[in-house]
């Protein structure tokens, strides 16, 4: 379908493709099988200016558009999501900075991390504060001019390679989410330290690791906007970098749609009528996926106040049909689809983690239903005055 793009969009969509089928293809299934980090595939993208789409263009950037980042990732996840996802958790962990940051904040990191110079990082998840974010245990007392923060982070995108975090940790444990505040940490602050590094089944070229602060001192200076801030800071973040998450899932579905696609073609299969059922409601998914996200991004970028709901749409659906897609892929390969050589069976693996990271789908459907009941509620409200 045409989604009228701009000039400026089709020129980023082509820079991502030449990208990913240059850089990213030869070696992805290597990275894959390794579990190794692409840093050098992430920086080469900064200076490529695929990381200033993430930054306004008063800090270096390009405009910080959420349209530009699913174009961008969509492209790049067609072959790898985790690398994919090694490049976008720059613009989770840079969102609150560009977002809620101080001027001095803005000016010092945002112009760094446009470039690729500083790799950025989102320290959130905790053990027993996943979907449940008002239940973390990190802590930060504020003593003698500084923060000294104590806890441990979970299964943090790129949490042992990126230079600055920005991390959520409690200043007031009696006032639940509304005790809850953001920081600003950089990378070798004493008292900060990386933990297990996890063995995931898919995104594997993304790096997933615990952080520990242990009575880590930072400046107070380093505190985001006010205490008490960083769960609703976190929310709002999420509502942007969402449809993110729902472009790397329609990117493998495209992908795997595509190398199914090529394989009846090349078997002569396309005459089965079972075969075009399935394919047929492949694309028809797949665009609709897209669509989706699409429309999202621009609602986002046009200015719209209140997006929780569509953000949560933009990441449900297309993480369920990356899943659906890529085990009808799997399937009409027949014992091919098995075999790593033919790609499938890791886009599957990928898959199964956009339903998972970044506000599970149950998460999705729960914030769904809550926006749904306060939207009904206002209107009821309307309708007796």
């Amino acid at each position: 379908m045409d989604y009228f793009l701009s000039d400026e969009e089709k020129a980023l969509k082509e820079k991502a493709r030449t990208v990913a089928e240059t850089l990213v293809k030869p070696v992805h299934c290597e990275l894959d099988e390794k579990a190794e980090f692409p840093m050098e595939i992430v920086k080469e993208m900064g200076r490529r200016g695929l990381l200033k789409i993430f930054i306004p263009t008063e800090y270096g950037g390009t405009g910080a558009r959420i349209m530009d980042m699913c174009i961008a990732c969509e492209e790049v996840s067609k072959v790898c999501a985790g690398i994919a996802t090694a490049y976008a958790v720059n613009a989770l962990g840079s969102g609150p900075i560009v977002l809620f940051a101080s001027e001095e904040q803005k000016k010092m990191y945002l112009p760094k991390i446009a470039v690729g110079e500083l790799l950025c990082a989102f320290g959130l998840t905790e053990a027993q504060a996943g979907s449940d974010v008002a239940n973390l245990q990190t802590t930060a007392r504020k003593e003698n001019g500084h923060y000294v923060l104590n806890g441990v982070k979970q299964f943090i995108s790129s949490g042992s390679l990126s230079d600055v975090y920005v991390v959520l940790a409690s200043t007031d444990r009696s006032r639940g989410a509304r005790g809850i505040s953001a920081f600003i940490v950089e990378k070798d602050t004493p008292g900060f330290s990386y933990g297990k590094e996890e063995n995931k089944l898919g995104i594997r070229a993304s790096t997933t690791t615990e952080l520990v602060f242990e009575e880590c001192k930072i400046p107070a200076e380093n505190l985001m906007g006010k205490e008490g801030m960083g769960f609703i800071y976190t929310m709002r973040n999420f509502d942007r970098a969402r449809p993110g998450v729902g472009a790397i899932a329609l990117g493998i579905a495209q992908g795997a749609y595509e190398l199914a696609l090529d394989f009846i073609h090349q078997k002569n299969l396309l005459n089965n009528q079972y075969i075009q059922r399935v394919i047929a409601d492949m694309a028809t998914e797949v665009e609709a996926a897209r669509a989706l996200i699409y429309a999202t991004a621009r609602m986002i970028d046009a200015g719209g106040k209140n997006f929780t709901k569509e953000a949560s749409f933009a990441k449900l659906y297309p993480a369920d049909i990356a899943v659906k897609v890529t085990i009808q892929a799997i399937e009409l390969l027949g014992p091919y689809g098995l075999l790593g050589e033919y790609r499938v069976e890791k886009m599957l693996r990928d898959a199964k983690i956009t339903q998972i990271y970044e506000g599970t789908n149950q998460i999705q459907r729960a914030q769904i239903a809550i926006e749904l009941t306060r939207e009904m509620g206002t209107k009821h409200r309307a309708q007796k005055v």
